[in-house]
């Protein structure tokens, strides 16, 4: 799995038009694990990138995840705070 590293998310981010991309591709990371485990998605966005089907759990909470998987996660919630990222 590809990774920004803080310091380029840092230095994209100082270029507006940029800004975009690296929120961007951190969602995608981020949900694509979710994807993978089985995630229903709600939202528009998410069901147009990623579909649902297959999809067998309604809640974020009930998504059976590895521990690398969670660690995952949290790096890429880490990086996307780190670049002001829209929630």
């Amino acid at each position: 799995m590809r990774r920004l590293t803080a310091a380029l998310v840092v230095t994209i981010t100082a270029w507006p038009a940029l800004a975009a991309f690296p929120c961007d591709e951190l969602w995608g990371e981020r949900n694509a694990i979710y994807k993978d485990a089985g995630y229903c998605f709600r939202t528009e966005r998410a069901i147009r990138a990623f579909g649902n089907a297959g999809c067998r759990y309604d809640e974020l909470a009930d998504v059976p995840l590895s521990a690398r998987q969670r660690a995952d996660i949290a790096d890429i919630q880490r990086q996307e705070r780190a670049a002001g990222c829209a929630r």
